[in-house]
């Protein structure tokens, strides 16, 4: 029997230096930045790429955004907007857009804080500089 060569865990270690500190708004917000990037990214078979986003989704469904907030992501990070520009769609000035998405990172991060202390995947890391 050979050994394997392979680092089977390379690609893995290599997405948590990308998305460190997923605990954290600023962490958030910078997986939240990547999301289309991600979503092209699981249709060439990168399986480390839909977890991320089934997480990422999973958790902002836990986070029980308010509808407004979901709209605010769906806008900024999903539709890829401005935020001066969702903030012109959703009526409001970019200050209530800004504490929107401020607010939805914090209730996401929390939930992967959850997720770090309870063993389900992700550690607990230092925050990122924003």
């Amino acid at each position: 029997m050979g050994a394997v060569k392979s680092d089977l865990t390379a690609r893995e270690r290599a997405l948590e230096e990308s998305y460190p500190a997923l605990n954290t708004p600023a962490g958030i917000k910078r997986l939240l930045g990547e999301w289309n990037a991600l979503t092209l990214r699981q249709y060439t078979g990168d399986y480390e790429a839909v977890v991320l986003l089934t997480d990422l989704e999973t958790a902002i469904e836990a986070a029980k955004l308010t509808e407004r907030q979901s709209e605010a992501i769906r806008l900024v990070y999903e539709a890829d907007l401005t935020q001066e520009e969702a903030a012109r769609q959703a009526g409001v000035d970019k200050s209530v857009m800004s504490r929107r998405l401020d607010t939805a990172a914090e209730k996401v991060a929390e939930v992967y804080e959850y997720w770090g202390w309870h063993g389900e995947g992700y550690s607990i890391q230092a925050e990122v500089a924003e």
